[in-house]
Parts: C-alpha cells; structure tokens; sequence
C-alpha cells in the first residue's frame, strides 16, 4: 500500500535524526501498527492532513496541486486572507487540484482543507509573486529567425502561462508554457515557430496567469530555411555499466570532483565538466522499479543541501512529478539546474548525491541543441574530452592516457564512460594539439602497440594543420587489430612529444546545412549597466577565474574555445557622437591590437538601430597571455555594450 511505504520512508529519514536506540523503539511501534492501518481505502485511517502543496508562491488563476491525506471529504480550501474556496478538483483521497483565487493578501499565509469535521492547516505558508520584466535577450529591430531561441529577464517569470506571437497568416498563435525551451524566476527562454511565424516586424506579448501583459520589442521575424530543424546531440557525463542498481536510501551514487576525490564517490568527474554541471543543465536518466512509489532526492554527499531546496522537495510520483519525462522505453529522466543554488554552492567539498528510493540510475549526460538549417549535411562536433589547462606538453611521459570506466586504475587522466569507449574503439574521431612541431606516438598505456608503424608528425596525411597553431589528428583505432585488442586492459595513451592535447571529440553528420550562421549568445546587458566611462563595468572571466570583479562570469568551455581560441563578437550602443573602445584585461596590462577603437574605425561594423558590432579574435596577440589570470575588460567612452555572441 502506498500509506505503509510512505511510512517506511518516514522511519528511513528519521534514523537519520535521531539516537539509534531511539528509532529502533519507534520503528518497532511503527511495525505493529502499519499493517492494520492499512486497508482497501489506502491512506484514509491516516486522518485529514495537508503534507505539501506546490507551487508555495502563487498568482491569481495559479494552478495548484495539494497533497496530503483524508481528501475524499473535503467540501472547502481556506486560503490567506479569509478566502473560501469550493470549486476544486478531488484528484484522489491524497490529492487536491485548485487554482489560487484572487484577492490573497501580499503578505500570504496558511492554506486551509475543510471536511464536515474538522480541517488542517498547511505547515509552510503559501506566499504572493508578481512577475516583473527587466529585459530581453533581443533589441528592437533585431531580426528573429525561426527555430530561435528568446530569453526574457526579469522576476517571478514562472507566472508567465503563454507568448502571443503573430502566425504566418498574421493571426494571433499562443506558445503554451508547456512549450517553452525553459522557465525559470528569473530568466525564461521560448523558440520562434520554425515555421509557422509572420514573415514581418510585430512585438509580441507575454501573458501571465493573473492578466498581467508584457509587451515585447518589436522584432523583425522570418520563417526558418527549407529543411531548417534542431538537432540534439547528448554528450555523456557518466553511464552505469550494470554494477550499480537500484537505490535504497544508499549513497552508491556519489559523484566528486577531480578537486576533492576522496574514494567514497562511484565517479570521479573531470573538472571542466563538474564545473560545467554547477553552472548549466544537464540530465540524469533512470528506470523505476515500481511504478506504485519511487522517491528521488538530489542532495550532497553528506545529506545537507538539496535541490530543488527544502527537506520536503523529494520528487515521487504525488510531487513534483512534471519534472519527470517518459522516455517511452521503460526509462525516465529529469532535467537538473543547479546554478545559484545552496547545493551548487556546497557539492565542491561534499559532493553530489542521487539517493532515496525505488529508482536506478542509468546515466548523466549533457544535452543541446544545434540548429541546422537548409538541406544537405553539416558536420556536428561532439565532445569527448577537453584539457581544462591541467594538462601541459608532451615529452614522452603517460599524462594523456584514458581508461574505459570497466578498467579504471588511477593511472589514467579521464574514465571514459562505457559507450564512448566503445565508439573511440570503432568509430573515426579527432584530436586537436597544439605546438610547433608535433611528434605523435597512439599507443597502449603499456607502450606495447602502437596504432602506426611511424609517430604522426607534420606531412602525415593523418596531420592537417589548422594554420592558428593548432593541428587536427584523424584516429581511426580499428585500423590496427592489435592495439584494438590489448586497449581494454592497457587503456589508450597519446604520448611523443612538442604537444599538447586540447580535446577529443567526434564530427557526426546531420541533416540540414546550406543556411546562414546561429548566432549564440554569451552574455547579455539586462539593462543594470549602463554607458562606459574609463571604468571597469564591463569586466569579464572564466569560471574557473572568478574574483567577485566581474559582471559575468563565462562557462570555462566557451572561455576556452571561443574567447581565447576563436572569433566572437560584440554588439554596442554608441550613446555619443564620439565613442572609444579599448578592449583590455581587467588589470589594464595591454591592449588588444596595442590600440584604442574609435568612431570610424573600419573594424565597427554599423547596424541601422543606432547600434554597431565588432569581430574580436585574439589569435597571436600578447592578451591571451593575461586573460585568464586579468580577466576581460571593455573600457573607454561612449558606448554601452549590450551582448557578447558568437556563431
């Protein structure tokens, strides 16, 4: 019965609070009693009691889900404020829908289940929101191309229920939240129609559940290319090889970053990609063991902070279960944003935790999305493994071997998960090193067999050189039976010397291509910062640099590929008749190009809003030697930057 298993969880939690001897004695009270409280009614003899609603802070028209006990019989909800009301939905004898009336004080307070005898009050109390808008990831008179995705800023966005956009006949078409790419308090992202949007300049509105209307910048929308559609390409973090099952309130599933291995974790995750996890999304995939009752805490590995926050905040099949998607094949997963939260804050030093109950972990692994447009194929980069600069050259030692996580020793620099072994092993991929004059030697990490006859050096037809200090190496392992055989046992080593490995990855082949470039935004002003006068507003870090001097801290992968290896570019309002850019670092060490940027330069591109973009690459110049230590900074006068892209 689900009341009995409720009941087990319960006694499972409180061992962790209380003396031993203490929960053994409420345990075996516990057991006497269970059995014949349960009945054919389930949780009925539990009596009228509210356990948690969600969401705990509402608007007008909110929907809202109570869960509890004793529910068959509720005639009336009493919310803040004197409240009454009768018409709600009796999902079940544990579970109530309602949508939050009007009228509910700001200051909140406790909610109310009434029955003909008597009624229960809610523990927490249930609080007052008010959507705000701050800003838009798109300014006036920008275009807005199908498929694209738009990002509102503001407070209190999860009240927002819909965007009214024109279709392609010009008439009012509703984006349902349901739809939307993802919505959170203080930031929400929806994508343009493909297709079926307007080809023309119209604003848009936002509409929330309480009758608030936010009307958008004006945009200049265009339907997607023939062919044009998204492509998700999932990027493991961890898969379970079958060694680890299902979870009993255990902490088999602790993860540690390579900062703070200790030994208690079953995997210890790359840096560049533990920070990664902290700061964006990424999923975790699970099959249920039985449908009835399965309960999932994400915490730490010391049982403090817990995400989504709060004691309350398990998610099982009566709570939070939209934040559960069915894959169709017997597996589930949950889509996790830790950024900014206590848990975020605390899984460097105790790491992270998936416990609870009823439930297996299958695997955790990044997932985005790359717009392809147009027909034919484009080449898709998929990551394998990226040098976080932990990693230095090459002279004939072992720092550049990997393991399969079936064999791992600690000898290696990464575990590969299971599946990305087993592709390295029969698939093409491609290694990017940089130096002068490389030597490569694609070994067995016992040096026993190598994967060509000679080392790869420069005239190699597996060597291409990108003409930017970098080289592309084509690895194709089952090209030697041999090495193939013994790589399980003996782990892949890259070694020789005058090199260093930057990263490992995959090109896959997607349908589409023959467009135009995606524009992907890195940073936006939401308005707090204003015009530039021979200040330090607009400084810039990696995540990995961060001093509290920044107003934006850049994920370590984009800093590493894109602002200090490839070409970006930044959008600015010139605010006066004479503007200057100097792009600098944070210490005002040196300059990009050794000089400051004015009005007239060929390099400011103008745009016909009163706006003007500029193409940055570092390639060769002596600011990459400072940036990760001095951050970036852009200074002078008369400008206002607005975003930081790159395509």
């Amino acid at each position: 019965m689900i009341t009995y298993k409720f009941k087990k969880v319960a006694a499972r939690v409180t061992s962790f609070l209380l003396p031993l001897s203490t929960f053994f004695f409420i345990a075996s009270l516990f057991l006497l009693t269970a059995c014949s409280e349960d009945d054919d009614n389930g949780s009925a003899n539990v009596g009228l009691g509210i356990k948690v609603f969600s969401p705990t802070k509402v608007v007008t028209n909110q929907p809202m889900t109570i869960n509890g006990s004793g529910f068959n019989d509720v005639t009336e909800i009493g919310f803040p404020g004197g409240i009454k009301v009768s018409d709600f939905e009796i999902v079940s004898n544990d579970m109530i829908r309602v949508n939050a009336p009007s009228g509910i004080p700001a200051e909140g307070g406790k909610i109310v289940v009434r029955t003909a005898n008597g009624e229960a009050e809610s523990r927490l109390p249930l609080t007052v929101g008010h959507t705000m808008v701050s800003g838009y990831s798109k300014q006036p008179g920008e275009s807005a191309a199908g498929g694209e995705l738009i990002t509102v800023y503001g407070s209190d966005l999860e009240f927002i229920n819909n965007i009214e956009l024109l279709d392609a006949d010009g008439l009012p078409q509703l984006i349902d939240h349901k739809d939307f790419y993802r919505k959170g308090t203080s930031n929400l992202v929806f994508r343009v129609p493909p297709k079926n949007i307007f080809k023309g300049t119209f604003a848009g509105t936002l509409h929330t559940y309480d009758g608030q209307s936010f009307l958008m910048p004006e945009l200049a929308y265009e339907p997607s290319a023939e062919g044009g559609h998204w492509e998700t390409v999932v990027t493991p973090i961890w898969t379970n090889d079958g060694s680890l099952g299902t979870i009993n309130w255990s902490s088999d599933y602790r993860f540690a970053p390579e900062s703070n291995s200790t030994g208690e974790e079953c995997y210890t995750v790359p840096q560049d990609i533990w920070e990664k996890m902290k700061t964006g999304s990424f999923f975790m995939k699970f099959k249920i063991d039985d449908p009835s009752w399965w309960q999932i805490r994400i915490t730490t590995g010391w049982w403090g902070s817990q995400w989504p926050a709060g004691k309350e905040e398990d998610i099982s099949p009566n709570f939070m279960t939209d934040m559960v998607i069915d894959n169709g094949d017997g597996t589930y997963y949950i889509e996790l944003n830790l950024a900014g939260s206590n848990l975020a804050a605390d899984m460097d030093a105790q790491h992270l935790l998936f416990t609870g109950s009823g439930y297996t972990v299958q695997s955790l692994y990044f997932a985005e999305d790359v717009w392809v447009e147009g027909a034919g194929e484009v080449e898709v980069k998929v990551p394998v493994w990226s040098n976080g600069g932990t990693l230095g050259e090459i002279n004939w030692n072992g720092d550049y071997r990997f393991a399969p996580e079936s064999n791992s020793t600690g000898e290696e620099c990464y575990t590969v998960p299971m599946d990305v072994w087993e592709k390295l092993k029969s698939e093409t991929f491609y290694i990017t090193v940089s130096g002068a004059n490389p030597q490569i030697r694609i070994t067995t990490g016992w040096w026993s067999t190598n994967l060509t006859a000679d080392d790869i050096m420069p005239g190699n037809e597996l060597l291409t050189d990108n003409g930017d200090g970098t080289w592309t190496v084509k690895v194709d392992l089952s090209a030697s039976a041999d090495l193939l055989d013994l790589l399980d046992a003996q782990h892949l080593l890259f070694t020789g010397s005058g090199y260093t490995v930057e990263d490992i990855y995959f090109i896959e082949l997607v349908a589409g291509g023959g467009g135009g470039n995606k524009e992907v935004v890195i940073w936006t002003n939401d308005g707090s910062l204003s015009t530039i006068n021979w200040n330090g507003d607009f400084r810039f870090s990696s995540e990995n640099s961060k001093t509290g001097e920044e107003c934006y801290a850049i994920p370590q992968d984009i800093w590493d590929s894109v602002i200090m290896k490839g070409t970006f570019y930044m959008q600015a309002s010139a605010d006066a008749d004479w503007y200057n850019l100097r792009i600098t670092t944070g210490w005002w060490t040196t300059t990009w190009t050794g000089n400051d940027i004015g009005k007239g330069d060929e390099r400011l591109i103008l745009n016909d809003d009163g706006t003007f973009t500029i193409e940055i690459n570092f390639s060769g110049d002596e600011i990459l030697d400072y940036l990760d230590v001095q951050h970036l900074l852009f200074t002078g006068e008369g400008y206002t930057p607005l975003k930081l892209f790159y395509k």
